[in-house]
């Protein structure tokens, strides 16, 4: 499916009035002007949507999902072209915001989202590292249907943001992801970011809170899906592979429209 790209900049109240830009990535269907498609929230990792996250982005539009890509970088550092001085800044970036602000980030994203005339309103979500968490925080919110976050780093060790204090598994815990859509969670066993007992903490803690969830350990390194080979860690086989089970998880939740949601065990009420 062919597939089209623009940008918007949405202003932000909690990162004193400084925009994110957001990338969409959506499907062209020619003699179809009013086709409208599910959508998708690709968080980027710390480096933004660079050309590993457009391209994972793209694959997915190209299945028939409008896509949007958010930039969580200030627009004063979109025009850095110096690569350690846009490393350093981006770095300081991340720590430096609140986590409020990323969650209104969030917020924003899918309000734009589901506005746009060729999106029929049902939210996925997915990210890698950073974005991995925040697709993990976006399961919070009871429009996204599935969020598969990848590789996501900071949940475990809740030091997300300014002051490096998260509240995300204390919000596990409080049950505020119960009754949401479903959750993908993905790790390579080899990631330093993440390691065992980390994974572990994670796992138990969504156990513990009875959150239905997939929770996926592959044998690789962090960032194993980035098609770079600057570290060596991108591993394509793999990738193709969770692909397919990511695309299989939206189609089912979001791709399709199932109707109300009701609790398990509690069989819908039918009128003869």
């Amino acid at each position: 499916m062919l597939i089209n790209k623009t940008f918007h900049d949405i202003p932000t109240q909690l990162d004193n009035g400084k925009p994110i830009r957001i990338f969409i990535i959506a499907p062209e269907v020619p003699d179809y002007p009013e086709a409208k498609f599910p959508g998708v929230v690709v968080f980027s990792e710390i480096y933004q949507v660079t050309g590993p996250v457009e391209r994972f982005a793209g694959q997915i539009a190209s299945q028939g999902y409008v896509v949007e890509s958010i930039c969580l970088v200030q627009r004063a550092l979109l025009s850095i072209t110096n690569s350690k001085v846009l490393k350093l800044s981006r770095t300081m970036s991340k720590i430096e915001k609140k986590v409020e602000a990323y969650d209104e980030d969030a917020k924003l994203t899918i309000d734009l989202l589901v506005s746009l005339k060729n999106c029929n309103g049902r939210i996925a979500a997915t990210g890698m590292c950073l974005g991995g968490h925040l697709a993990f925080r976006a399961a919070f919110d009871p429009r996204v249907l599935a969020s598969v976050c990848f590789f996501g780093t900071d949940i475990h060790s809740a030091t997300l943001g300014k002051g490096k204090s998260d509240d995300s598994l204390i919000r596990v815990r409080n049950g505020d992801l119960s009754g949401k859509g479903e959750l993908v969670m993905i790790f390579g066993k080899q990631d330093t970011h993440v390691p065992r007992e980390g994974r572990d903490l994670i796992r138990k803690t969504l156990e513990d809170a009875n959150i239905p969830v997939s929770f996926l350990e592959v044998q690789a390194q962090h960032a194993f899906v980035r098609d770079e080979q600057s570290k060596g860690r991108w591993d394509a086989a793999l990738t193709r592979s969770l692909f397919t089970f990511v695309m299989e998880v939206f189609e089912r939740t979001a791709g399709r429209d199932l109707g109300p949601k009701v609790a398990q065990g509690k069989a819908p009420e039918h009128v003869c």
